[in-house]
């Protein structure tokens, strides 16, 4: 009898906890906010992390998700808008989302950039009807001591991606699973 109690105790938790977290926010940002939170979340990064800013100045488009908000209990999802910039300049608005399901608990909020070092990766997010991360071109997650280690010579995939700024407590991190959209703002 506690044992069934206790699953459905843990079954409405799981419940609440996935249809309580709305993955897009109640007011979806504007373009001045998206933008002014990527050149912070650029900061931060070319601040603790000096060695990405040679991505950025190597790469043909920087995808920014300054704050990428994600929770769940056994279900979880996650939501962020982002920009991407090719020479500085901002040439679209992006949202990413997932879902996924397993043991997981918690909330946390992270930033990532993925640096597209290839005309044709840069294509590909174009080209495809939401790009998926671990679907396309190939991704390198870069960690501080993996970048101090890159030279223009061991540059040889197509994307670098950078997640910085974690806030939180969530078993479990990864980008594979995530889908990418193209977004008016």
């Amino acid at each position: 009898m506690v044992k069934a109690r206790v699953g459905t105790t843990l079954l409405a938790l799981a419940l609440v906890a996935t249809t309580s977290v709305n993955p897009q926010p109640a007011a979806a940002a504007s373009a001045a906010e998206i933008n002014r939170d990527v050149d912070a979340a650029l900061s931060k990064l070319y601040a603790d992390a000096p060695d990405a800013r040679t991505f950025g100045e190597r790469a043909v488009g920087v995808l920014v998700f300054p704050n990428i908000v994600k929770a769940g209990f056994l279900f979880g999802a996650q939501y962020g808008d982002g920009a991407l910039r090719r020479q500085g300049r901002t040439v679209g608005y992006y949202n990413t989302v997932a879902a996924s399901y397993g043991l997981q608990a918690g909330v946390q909020s992270f930033g990532y950039v993925l640096f597209f070092m290839t005309d044709s990766a840069l294509a590909y997010l174009d080209k495809s009807d939401g790009f998926e991360l671990g679907v396309g071109p190939s991704i390198v997650i870069v960690d501080a001591g993996k970048a101090k280690a890159m030279t223009t010579t061991t540059m040889q995939n197509a994307i670098y991606a950078f997640i910085f700024d974690q806030r939180g407590l969530m078993a479990g991190m990864g980008l594979q699973g995530s889908k990418i959209s193209r977004i008016d703002r």
